[in-house]
């Protein structure tokens, strides 16, 4: 059992990674709503820029001097500003909308196509995708939402101050400035910390669920401690990781201090000095006081502090949707973690997946698979899980491949079918049909269902697969070939199973690949489908989870360390202490159960 762990330092590109080439190229083909969006953001500017020159003028030219009621109308004027900005707001929202929506449609699209591209990926790790594309999705929006608010109150109330007391401009900009060129500096070792929390909070969810799925190889082998070592240590590392994020966060005080704080208390000393010097009135005073307390102040808050905190979760999380869901070169062979090309399938090659589609011809009954030098990884800066195999099954042959868990036995699986390359070396096969775990039952009627790779098959041949495989109680309660199957998740998991089965079993594929397809199934069921699929012609890979399955096999394919060793049941059980093990675990549980 390989323990949890195995880290690589990845290198931290900040906000000039792949995720941020990612949103902007998307953001390039929603320009037209983009510029709309700016445009209302320009009539929202109204108010903030407004505001300190309407104070001014109500107390210089109406309160100060006796005039109420011109005081009274400019303050109505800045009313009128206001319901200006409402309409704004309301307006854009469309437009926001039209930039939001199809980044979360395209995000969507890559990981769909990234998690077909990889049948062998966990379905823990799509489903974590897939709520990190609406995070993507909700962080973009409220970003949008929210800077184009602080950034034209900003620029609002520089211009505000500009046109209504230049003289007070160095007392504002110089500790603004400061503050800026602090929160730049600050972005990047935060969005490192925050991406080291996001890697240390999947690997220790990552092992975790790789240490409960795989219980029964950590207590067959005796390796309890070592597993509870490694999570201790991927939960350290995950709390450390959220001590230095929170350090790092600390310091986003020291900006809204600079930027909005010190500029009020610059002003307020000067102020005594700039009235005796009439370098400003009352009224310009206090038109200064509501630029900086009433827009600078608070967008400078917002900024380092929501804003930020924003800012780092999208850049992660772009980061992480770009890394993983990295397309493939349209050659379809994929590049490996030293630079180099996998020299994948041989030529002539060709998979039938068992959700696919059949292949025009017939192929030849029986054929030879080899597999040499074989690597494979997940991603470009992962451990491989196949490293350097070489298998050769005989044509016809009935092979089990067993191993711990996490040995590779599901990319065995799709390296076979041909649904993924390898990264090196190169695996020949036939025509081949990989039946996965989870089988794919659509809504038609029975007929539809088990013909679907072999649509010509004949009444006659159908209701003899039916049979062989035992699934004849089964299409006779759904109401026969011609039963309808309205909704496929009513039935249960071995029902799904036996369906696909005999779809597979159907197939013209000389090469069939059972990646635990059986599970669902008693053990006498499961007999009688890997006694009739042995009996088929071509050759027969079983990702066992029984024992039963490699005593039935003619040779067994024992995956480990990315390496295997291919022999005889007894055979194993001599070389290889793992294989005794793994044997003893299944028989005990046998006996137990």
């Amino acid at each position: 059992v390989q323990a949890p762990g195995g880290r690589r330092r990845r290198r931290v590109s900040g906000f000039g990674g792949p995720g941020w080439g990612l949103l902007f190229r998307q953001l390039g083909s929603t320009r037209g709503a983009l510029v709309r969006l700016l445009l209302w953001s320009g009539a929202e500017a109204l108010p903030p820029l407004l505001s300190g020159l309407f104070v001014s003028a109500a107390v210089d030219q109406g309160f100060l001097a006796g005039r109420p009621t011109v005081g009274v109308a400019w303050l109505a004027g800045f009313g009128v500003a206001m319901g200006v900005r409402a309409y704004a707001a309301r307006a854009g929202f469309p437009y926001l909308a039209g930039v939001v929506e199809p980044l979360r449609d395209a995000l969507v699209e890559r990981v769909v196509r990234s998690a077909l591209a990889r049948p062998s990926a966990d379905p823990a790790e799509v489903a974590r995708l897939t709520e990190q594309v609406e995070s993507a999705r909700q962080l973009t929006a409220t970003l949008l939402r929210t800077l184009r608010g602080v950034g034209v109150t900003l620029a609002a109330a520089l211009i505000g101050l500009t046109l209504l007391a230049p003289a007070v401009l160095p007392l504002v900009l110089l500790p603004l400035s400061a503050a800026g060129v602090l929160f730049v500096r600050l972005l990047r070792p935060m969005v490192s910390r925050r991406r080291a929390v996001v890697l240390a909070e999947e690997r220790l969810a990552a092992d975790a669920g790789r240490t409960l799925h795989g219980m029964r190889d950590v207590q067959a082998t005796g390796t309890g401690e070592e597993v509870a070592r490694a999570l201790a240590e991927a939960a350290r590392e995950s709390a450390a990781a959220s001590r230095a994020l929170g350090r790092a966060s600390a310091l986003r005080a020291l900006v809204v201090a600079l930027g909005g704080r010190l500029p009020v208390l610059a002003v307020l000393a000067a102020a005594p000095w700039l009235l005796a010097h009439e370098a400003l009135t009352v009224g310009e005073l206090l038109g200064v006081a509501t630029y900086l307390l009433q827009q600078l102040d608070p967008a400078v808050r917002t900024l380092a502090g929501t804003v930020g905190g924003w800012l780092l979760n999208l850049a992660v999380v772009l980061d992480r949707l770009a890394a993983v869901t990295a397309e493939g070169d349209p050659s379809g062979a994929r590049t490996g973690a030293d630079g180099r090309r996998g020299a994948g399938w041989a030529p002539g090659a060709q998979a039938v997946g068992a959700e696919g589609t059949a292949p025009e011809a017939p192929p030849p009954p029986a054929g030879e698979v080899r597999l040499h030098g074989v690597r494979y990884a997940h991603g470009f800066t992962a451990a491989p899980v196949l490293d350097g195999l070489d298998a050769v099954f005989r044509p016809g042959e009935h092979v089990a491949v067993v191993g711990p868990s996490g040995t590779g036995k599901s990319t065995l699986a799709a390296l076979l079918a041909g649904l993924v390359v390898p990264t090196a070396g190169t695996v020949t096969a036939p025509p081949a049909a990989l039946l996965p775990q989870e089988a794919y039952v659509f809504p038609g009627s029975v007929r539809e269902n088990l013909v679907w790779l072999a649509p010509g098959s004949s009444d006659a041949r159908l209701a003899e697969v039916v049979e062989l495989l035992g699934a004849g109680e089964l299409v006779e309660r759904l109401g026969g070939p011609h039963g309808m199957l309205g909704d496929p998740g009513e039935l249960s998991a071995g029902e799904s199973q036996l369906i696909a089965l005999v779809r597979t079993y159907l197939s013209p594929a000389s090469l069939v690949v059972l990646d635990e397809a059986t599970c669902h199934l008693d053990a006498a069921a499961e007999e009688r489908v890997e006694r009739a699929f042995a009996a088929r012609h071509g050759t027969l890979v079983v990702i066992a989870h029984r024992i039963s399955s490699a005593l039935r096999a003619d040779r067994v394919l024992l995956l480990d360390g990315g390496r295997g060793v291919l022999a005889r049941h007894g055979d194993l059980q001599v070389l290889s202490p793992l294989y005794r093990e793994l044997v003893g675990h299944w028989l005990g549980a046998g006996l137990a159960s």
